[in-house]
């Protein structure tokens, strides 16, 4: 194992980069150009390579620099949020639990998902929504508590992610009632003479989509796809196209969007999973996410 490296240096170093030079990093620190000049020196000593090569008149990094830049990037964004968190916590004692949402996962699903732990009386929750790569990435950081996904966590020999199942549900085909009666004889091929509104091909569900209608010999009238789940069933209740959802949520589906229930997408399902870095979980929110809906 290699020297340990300083964090103060690392951080004059972090400094210099961000202000472009060692005299404007001198000045940010209210130090000295030889002392600042000193310090990023021991830090390449101790990595053993140069982090910098001269540009002009100033400083460039070199390919090891920006690599190490990107590590400082973390460690220092994420060290400014400890005085803040450590003041709530203080302040506010709670049970704090930061969730990231895959954006494939609709929004109802989603509340399904947590409400074994929404009563909770001293829950600060934390919800973050993106793509799966980027919040799996913040998880291996631990800016994560845990990751809800419709999908596994995929193979990567540099982070080792688990992923648990928290259940599934059968797809139905919704819609406003004007698609009723049009649906209701000689479903689901009467699907070929009514638009389709389709979720695009980042959620694990589409591809499970178009294999069922080509099973079923569909040529599918696709109007429009879009990435966020809650878009589309806008859309679709103003009546623009019959679209698929997770009946898991059927009720919340029918009251809040106004549309009804059109038929089933049999055997199509959408799985869900909640994906963490530990085998055994430790988190006690997360376990009672997992014994709620495992």
């Amino acid at each position: 194992m290699g020297k340990p490296f300083n964090y103060k240096h690392l951080y004059y170093f972090w400094v210099v980069a961000k202000e472009g030079g060692i005299s404007k990093a001198a000045q940010r620190l209210d130090m000295a150009i030889q002392t600042v000049s000193a310090q990023v020196r021991e830090l390449e000593r101790d990595l053993g390579y140069a982090l910098f090569k001269p540009a002009g008149r100033g400083l460039a990094l070199t390919e090891a620099g920006q690599a190490a830049l990107k590590v400082a990037d973390q460690i220092f964004q994420l060290g400014e949020t400890l005085p803040e968190l450590v003041r709530e916590a203080a302040s506010q004692p709670s049970v704090r639990l930061v969730v990231g949402i895959s954006d494939s996962l609709a929004k109802l699903v989603v509340h399904r998902l947590l409400q074994p732990v929404l009563d909770q009386a001293d829950l600060r929750l934390v919800c973050l929504e993106g793509e799966l790569d980027s919040l799996l990435a913040d998880l291996a950081l631990h800016k994560l508590d845990v990751v809800l996904s419709d999908r596994p966590a995929p193979t990567n020999p540099n982070i080792r992610l688990y992923s648990h199942a928290l259940g599934s549900s059968d797809i139905g085909w919704y819609g406003s009632e004007q698609w009723h009666a049009q649906l209701e004889q000689n479903f689901p091929h009467s699907l070929a003479q009514v638009p389709l509104l389709l979720p695009t091909h980042h959620t694990a569900m589409r591809a499970r989509l178009d294999w069922w209608l080509e099973e079923h010999g569909i040529a599918a009238r696709v109007v429009g796809e879009f990435e966020d789940s809650a878009l589309l069933k806008t859309f679709g209740s103003s009546g623009m196209g019959v679209f698929p959802a997770a009946q898991w949520a059927h009720d919340d589906l029918v009251q809040q969007f106004n549309v009804r229930w059109l038929g089933a997408a049999d055997g199509v399902r959408e799985n869900f999973y909640a994906i963490g870095t530990e085998r055994k979980v430790q988190h006690p929110l997360v376990l009672r996410l997992l014994a709620g809906l495992g």
